[in-house]
């Protein structure tokens, strides 16, 4: 039977990109109350970066392992590596010792469209054999996901259909470029599934491979979103920004004459509305980067230059 051009082009495509598709066994120690317990394991999924052996994968299928287990889809195992990793936005990088491996191509997810055909792929629900492969579209971009402490949302939502064990596989555009990884599902809906940007992730492996671990720009304040309880209490007009709640003795906040009480509304260009919008931001900047600040005292606005330092590992 004769594939039609957009059936081939899926199978092409998964047919490709499937190759560099991994299925992660991670072992995780059982409650030490309980004698002799043996290991807890649990399955998900990773995809290969470079020929040398580094895998993606989510934070949450290999955080607290104490042992890795990576299959390909040729059927070799190798023993994995925890190499780094960022529990914020869920992106963590395994090392195999291996040579001459299949590698996914990586896209651009800023490029993406809503309406646009999207292929998971994964070892879902840990059954035997080749990868699961669904298709769908991408039903939204930017989306928080409920009830995570994700502190970057804007994820891909896509209707094709994600399972427990796709948790760290690819999310493809038809071309088999990799769009983002595969990572929830909501348990009390059909249709909805999320995915971490490629291009988050490209940012995080990139600070994991030059640093072990995500370097994050600070200003050295604690920050709260804005709420009746706040504008009631301090007496603050501003119904959205970023409620200072304490300020770092000697940080770059206190030096630039950021007090408790100030409502910081604006970083560089962007206009902050509450607490994670304005960690998000940061994320843009560059460590030792001199930034423009704009913040709220009273009913007065203030604008300062304020030099960035890196948030402690």
């Amino acid at each position: 039977m004769a594939l039609s051009g957009t059936e081939a082009k899926v199978v092409n495509s998964v047919d490709e990109l499937s190759k560099s598709v991994v299925i992660i066994k991670s072992r995780f120690p059982r409650n030490v109350q309980v004698p002799g317990g043996q290991p807890v394991q649990a399955a998900g999924t990773g995809f290969i970066i470079d020929s040398n052996g580094n895998i993606v994968t989510n934070y949450h299928v290999i955080a607290n392992a104490i042992e890795v287990d990576v299959m390909l889809k040729d059927g070799r195992v190798f023993k994995g590596t925890i190499a780094g990793g960022d529990k914020a936005t869920d992106v963590a990088l395994v090392k195999i010792d291996g040579t001459n491996l299949p590698v996914a191509r990586l896209g651009d997810s800023e490029q993406l469209r809503v309406g646009q055909t999207a292929l998971a792929i994964g070892n879902a629900l840990d059954l035997p054999g080749a990868p699961t492969v669904s298709v769908g579209v991408i039903s939204a971009l930017g989306r928080p996901l409920p009830g995570a402490d994700l502190i970057f949302e804007g994820l891909i939502q896509t209707d094709a259909a994600i399972n427990p064990g796709n948790s760290g596989g690819p999310l493809a555009d038809l071309d088999g470029n990799v769009i983002g990884i595969n990572t929830a599902m909501v348990q009390f809906a059909q249709g909805v599934g999320f995915a971490i940007p490629i291009n988050t992730v490209k940012w995080v492996l990139q600070q994991v491979l030059e640093n072990g671990h995500v370097a994050r720009p600070m200003l050295g304040v604690l920050v709260a979103d804005i709420n009746q309880a706040i504008r009631g209490h301090f007496g603050i007009e501003a119904r959205d920004g970023a409620f200072v709640t304490k300020v770092t003795q000697r940080g770059p906040a206190a030096q630039a004459g950021i007090r408790e009480g100030d409502v910081i509304s604006k970083v560089g260009p962007y206009t902050i509305h509450n607490t994670k919008e304005l960690i998000a931001v940061l994320a843009k900047f560059s460590i030792g980067e001199r930034i423009s600040l704009t913040f709220l005292r009273g009913n007065k606005s203030y604008e300062i230059k304020i030099k960035l330092v890196a948030a402690p590992a």
